[in-house]
């Protein structure tokens, strides 16, 4: 078994380590969004474009979790007791646009999920300085020069995941470009 596989596998149960839950007491005292020196899961990012070297960062991003609605401490207007999370998006999405809102100055490669308990879920993502001299010498990582706001655009995996765009043939014909774009088109069709 290589190195990164026999990783892989004691992922699939953290639970079992002790040092699971001391990293989660760890984590909740942190702030939302953490720069760290190395990814938690070595194995997860390499595989998504991770490489040590200059102008890749990597953010260790909390979401809260769960919750359609804000909760009520004494009494108010229904109509002020608006949404936490948006329930269209996953909360991964969430967490590579929070990421990006944050560090302006970097792009969103990709992202991989850490941790969660019963509040909050950490996601990990991999952010590029696309104006880095390395990066733009890459031939791997350079595509991302021309792709400014990937996050809130939806290019990331977990974006085009969250808009359905994994999903081919039957059934999915109502999901290219965009559900919107598709809504759209059929709006602006005359009617026979």
């Amino acid at each position: 078994m290589t190195f990164y596989k026999f990783i892989r596998e004691i992922w699939k149960r953290p639970k079992e380590e002790g040092l699971y839950k001391q990293r989660l007491i760890q984590w909740r005292k942190e702030p939302t969004s953490v720069k760290i020196e190395r990814p938690t899961r070595i194995d997860r990012a390499r595989s998504l474009g991770y490489r040590a070297k200059e102008g890749i960062v990597i953010i260790r991003q909390r979401i809260i979790r769960g919750g359609k609605k804000r909760p009520k401490f004494g009494r108010r207007r229904p109509k002020r007791s608006g949404q936490r999370l948006v329930l269209s998006k996953n909360y991964q999405v969430m967490a590579e646009e929070r990421a990006s809102k944050k560090y302006s100055n970097l792009e969103v490669l990709n992202s991989y999920f850490v941790a969660k308990d019963g509040q909050h879920a950490w996601y990990e993502i991999i952010m590029v300085d696309w104006s880095h001299p390395a990066i733009r010498a890459d031939k791997k990582l350079s595509f991302i020069v021309n792709q400014k706001g990937r996050a809130m655009r939806g290019l990331t995996s977990a974006g085009k995941r969250s808009r359905g765009l994994y999903n081919k043939g039957k059934g999915a014909e109502k999901l290219r470009p965009s559900r919107r774009a598709v809504v759209k088109r059929r709006l602006a069709r005359p009617r026979k």
